[in-house]
C-alpha cells in the first residue's frame, strides 16, 4: 500500500530551495515565524555533500524547523520523516524528528510522544541521517503513535543542545511505508499473491493451499472472482470469501477454522450447493465434529441426497452434529413425488424380497410400497436391476401371490437411503421447514444412534421421519414439536406420517405431535414412549378418531408411560408379518405396558376407543399386557369403552389369554368401566340353587370370563324360608353362548349379596 499512489496524496514537502516561507521556527501552524525572515538562517545553494540546502545558526536551546503544510494522518498509514544533518561550526548539539499533532479543529492534541530519538553530533561534516515513523497503531517500530484523535501533523526536526553552532540540513522526506506493516496489521494474505487467477478455469488447488501455509496464524482471503478447485483441500487458517469457488462434485473443501454454514455458502454462491458442500466435508473428515448454522436459515431448491453429494461415503459411523438453524424447502420440480406401478411376486418364504418386478429400474430406492396385503410404511430399500427384485424394509402379510403394487418415493430435506450405513448423526436445535413441499429425513438402510432434538419438523408433505430399514436402530427423538401438513383437514382425510421404525429400542420423549394420519408406526420392540403429547382431533362434530400410536409387531416389549393421548388411540397389529396367523413357534400379542397416561377424546362418536388390537392373522392371543394407573376422559359426548378387537380381518383367540393386568385406571364419560381382574356385585333376589350372573361387559376386549380370583359374600346367605347357611358355591366360567358369563352353584338354594373378583385370562 502506498497512498502517494493509491490516494494520489502529495506527502513530500518543497525542497529549501524552493522557497522558506513554508518552515515554521516554531510548531508549523499558520501565523507561526517562517525561516524565510530569521537572520540566523540562509539558502546554501551548492554544499558538496548536500547541494542545495538550508543552513542554520543555533541560538536557542532547541531549535525547531516545521513544514506548515498539513500532512494528514490517515489511519492504517505509517510515514517515515528523515532527514540528513551535518554541523559545520561552533558548538555541536544533536538532532532528532520532531512533529505536532492536530486534530479536526485545529487544536494541538496533547499527551502524545512528538519526537523521535535524539542523535548527537560529534564531528564537523560528519552526516547524521535522523528518521522517525508515526501513524495511528502503537505497533513495534514506530516511533510516534498517535492514535485516531489527531487527523494532521506538522513535521520537521529538532536542534539541541548548546548554541553557537552552525549546522547544514539537507530538504526533509516524508515517505509512505504502511507495505512494511502489512502482513501484521491486516493480519491476512490474498490467495491472488500466491498465484490464484480466479478465472473459473484455472485449477487454483495450490495457490490456495500455499496461502493458507503463509498466513502464518492469519487469515486467507478469496477476493472477488471465481476459483477453480479440483482436488480434496483442507484450509486452516480462518478464511474469508468475497469471490467464490467451484468444484467437482466429488472434491472436498474443509475448512478447518471456518466450519460453518455461512462460509459455504459465501464459498460456493449459493445456499443449497453450500450446504452440501458442508455435509460432504462432515461426513468426509475426522476433524471436524459439528456443523453450526450460526442461526442461519438454509433455503433449499431440491433435496440433500447425501450419496449424490459425497458419492464416496458408503458409511459413516463417527459423532457428528447438524446445529442450530432452519432447513427450508423452495417450491420447484425437485420435490416431485415420483410414482410408479408395477406387478410383482411375493412369497412368505422369501419374506423380504419382490421377485419379477416389472419395470423394476424405474422403482427407486426408498419408495414406499402401496397394494393389497401391505402393511402401513413398507418401504423398497434396495434393488437388482438384473435379477429383477426389490428389497423390502418389512414383510407383507398378505400371502403369495402375484399382484400390482405402487410405488411412491418422497423427497426429504436430508435424504441417506443411498448410504449403506449412518451412525450416531445428530440434529439439534433444527428447524425442518417442509412447508407442504418436502418430507424432513430419510433414514440410511442400516444405522444406529441418529437423534434429534430440540427441533421442529413442521408441515412435512408426506413424512417426518422414514426408516427404510435397521436405520432407526435406537433412534432418539427428544423435545421436538412435530407439525402436520394436514392441520385443516378432518382425521380420515390425512395422509401425513410424523415417524415410522422398523428397528429396535427407540427412544421418543417429550416431544409434541400435532394432526398427523398417525403420530408414529413403530415395528421392532424395546421401545419406550414417555413424555409425549399427540393428538389428532378436528373441528367436526362427533368426528371420526384414528390411531396416534401404532404398533405393528404383536410381541413389542414397549413401554408408552406418562403421554398425553389427545383424541387419538394406539393400535396394535401384526401387519408386517409374513405368516399372519399364530404358528404356535412364535409370541403373540404381548409385552406391552400403558402406564400413567392421560387419555382424552372430544366430539367423537360413541364407538371410538383408545386401544384397540387388529390381528391380521387367525390364532392370536394376548400374553403379557398391562393398563396400569391411566386416566380415561371423554368430552362432550361418551364413548362406549375404552378397548376393542378390530376383527376386519380375524378375531382374538380368547381362550389363551394369559398375564393382562387392566387396574387402578380412571374413567370419566365412559360407559362400560374395564378392568381385569374386574368387581362383579350380584344381588340373588330369590333362592336358587343356581345362580348365572349377566353377560359381563367390563373385561378387558370383551374377553371370555376365564377365571375367578374370589367370591365374597356381602349379605347373609338365606333360605327361602330365611334361614342364614353358611356356604361356598362351585364356580362355572365361560357361561354362555358368548362365553362371558360365570354361573355359582350352592348346595342348596339360596338368596343374597356377592362380590366376585372375575379373570378374562389365567395368569401363567
Amino acid at each position: 500500500m502506498n497512498i502517494a499512489i493509491t490516494n494520489g496524496l502529495l506527502l513530500m514537502p518543497p525542497t529549501f530551495r524552493s522557497g522558506l516561507g513554508v518552515w515554521s521556527q516554531t510548531d508549523g501552524r499558520s501565523g507561526s515565524a517562517t525561516w524565510a525572515a530569521a537572520g540566523n538562517a540562509a539558502l546554501v545553494p551548492a554544499d558538496q555533500d548536500f547541494g542545495a540546502c538550508l543552513e542554520i545558526v543555533k541560538q536557542q536551546t532547541t531549535t525547531s524547523l516545521r513544514f506548515m503544510g498539513e500532512t494528514p494522518m490517515i489511519p492504517g498509514v505509517y510515514l517515515r520523516i528523515s532527514a540528513r544533518v551535518k554541523a559545520v561550526a561552533g558548538a555541536l548539539s544533536s538532532v532528532r524528528i520532531a512533529g505536532w499533532a492536530g486534530d479536526g479543529a485545529r487544536n494541538h492534541v496533547g499527551g502524545l510522544v512528538e519526537t523521535g530519538t535524539t542523535v548527537a553530533m560529534r564531528n564537523y561534516g560528519e552526516i547524521v541521517e535522523v528518521s522517525a515513523i508515526v501513524g495511528v497503531g502503537s505497533r513495534r517500530g514506530v516511533d510516534m503513535g498517535w492514535g485516531t484523535r489527531p487527523v494532521y501533523g506538522h513535521f520537521g526536526l529538532d536542534l539541541v543542545g548548546a548554541n553557537g553552532g552552525a549546522f547544514r540540513i539537507e530538504s526533509i522526506r516524508i515517505d509512505d511505508i504502511t507495505a512494511a506493516f502489512v502482513p501484521s496489521l491486516l493480519d491476512w494474505v490474498d490467495v491472488r499473491d500466491f498465484g490464484a487467477v480466479g478465472d473459473g478455469v484455472t485449477n487454483d488447488r495450490e495457490a490456495f493451499l500455499t496461502a493458507d501455509a503463509a498466513s502464518n496464524g492469519g487469515a486467507v482471503v478469496v477476493p472477488e472472482g471465481s476459483f477453480f478447485i479440483s482436488g480434496d483441500m483442507s484450509i486452516k487458517s480462518p478464511i474469508r470469501f468475497r469471490g467464490r469457488i467451484s468444484t467437482p462434485a466429488a472434491t472436498r473443501v474443509s475448512f478447518l477454522s471456518s466450519f460453518d454454514f455461512p462460509t459455504y455458502a459465501d464459498a460456493f454462491g449459493d445456499e443449497t450447493l453450500g450446504m452440501k458442500k458442508a455435509l460432504q466435508a462432515l461426513l468426509g473428515y475426522t476433524d471436524h465434529l459439528s456443523l453450526d448454522l450460526c442461526g442461519r436459515r438454509v433455503d433449499l431448491d431440491e433435496p440433500l441426497v447425501i450419496d449424490q453429494l459425497a458419492p464416496t461415503t458408503d458409511a459413516f459411523s463417527n459423532r457428528r452434529v447438524i446445529r442450530n438453524g432452519g432447513i427450508q424447502a423452495k417450491a420447484g420440480p425437485a420435490w416431485t413425488t415420483g410414482t410408479w406401478s408395477s406387478v410383482a411376486t411375493y412369497h412368505p418364504n422369501n419374506p423380504l424380497v419382490l421377485t419379477n418386478v416389472a419395470n423394476v429400474a424405474q422403482i427407486e430406492i426408498g419408495s414406499r410400497v402401496i397394494g393389497s396385503g401391505v402393511g402401513r410404511e413398507v418401504y423398497v430399500n434396495g434393488r437388482n436391476i438384473s435379477q429383477g427384485t426389490l428389497s423390502l424394509s418389512q414383510p407383507l402379510y398378505g400371502g403369495a401371490a402375484t399382484r400390482t403394487y405402487t410405488f411412491e418415493r418422497y423427497r426429504y430435506l436430508f435424504d441417506f437411503s443411498g448410504m449403506r450405513q449412518l451412525d450416531r448423526l445428530n440434529f439439534v436445535d433444527i428447524d425442518f421447514g417442509c412447508e407442504g413441499i418436502a418430507s424432513a429425513l430419510m433414514l440410511a438402510p442400516k444405522g444406529e444412534m441418529v437423534q434429534l432434538r430440540d427441533c421442529y419438523i413442521t408441515r412435512p408433505r408426506d413424512r417426518g421421519i422414514t426408516s427404510i430399514g435397521r436405520g432407526c436402530q435406537d433412534l432418539l427423538v427428544d423435545h421436538c414439536q412435530f407439525l402436520s401438513n394436514d392441520m385443516d383437514l378432518p382425521a380420515q382425510s390425512r395422509t401425513t406420517i410424523g415417524i415410522n421404525v422398523n428397528a429396535n429400542d427407540v427412544k421418543i420423549r417429550n416431544n409434541r405431535f400435532v394432526r398427523f394420519a398417525h403420530f408414529m408406526v413403530a415395528c421392532g420392540g424395546g421401545h419406550i414412549i414417555s413424555g409425549n403429547h399427540w393428538f389428532q382431533g378436528d373441528g367436526s362434530g362427533q368426528g371420526l378418531r384414528y390411531a396416534g400410536l401404532v404398533l405393528t409387531q404383536p410381541n413389542v416389549q414397549t413401554t408408552v408411560t406418562a403421554n398425553y393421548v389427545d383424541n387419538a388411540s394406539i393400535e396394535w397389529t401384526n401387519e408386517h408379518s409374513a405368516i399372519p396367523n399364530f404358528t404356535g413357534s412364535e409370541y403373540s400379542f404381548g409385552g406391552l405396558t400403558l402406564t400413567g397416561n392421560t387419555f382424552l377424546c372430544s366430539n367423537t362418536v360413541p364407538w371410538f376407543t383408545w386401544i384397540t388390537i387388529k390381528p391380521h392373522g387367525t390364532g392370536h392371543f394376548i400374553q403379557g399386557l398391562n393398563v396400569v394407573g391411566n386416566v380415561f376422559k371423554a368430552l362432550y359426548g361418551n364413548v362406549e369403552r375404552i378397548d376393542r378387537v378390530d376383527t376386519s380381518i380375524a378375531d382374538l383367540n380368547y381362550n389363551s389369554m394369559r398375564n393382562v393386568q387392566f387396574e387402578a385406571n380412571t374413567f370419566n364419560g365412559i360407559n362400560t368401566y374395564v378392568s381385569n381382574p374386574l368387581m362383579i356385585q350380584h344381588n340373588q333376589t330369590s333362592a336358587s340353587g343356581t345362580w348365572t350372573l349377566p353377560v359381563i361387559q367390563g373385561l378387558p376386549f370383551q374377553g371370555w370370563a376365564k377365571s375367578v380370583q374370589s367370591v365374597v359374600t356381602e349379605s347373609a346367605l338365606v333360605t327361602a324360608n330365611g334361614t342364614r347357611v353358611d356356604s361356598a358355591p362351585t364356580v362355572t366360567t365361560e357361561v354362555g353362548t358368548g362365553r362371558r358369563q360365570i354361573r355359582l352353584s350352592w348346595a342348596q338354594p339360596l338368596r343374597g349379596r356377592i362380590c366376585i373378583y372375575a379373570r378374562m385370562d389365567r395368569p401363567q
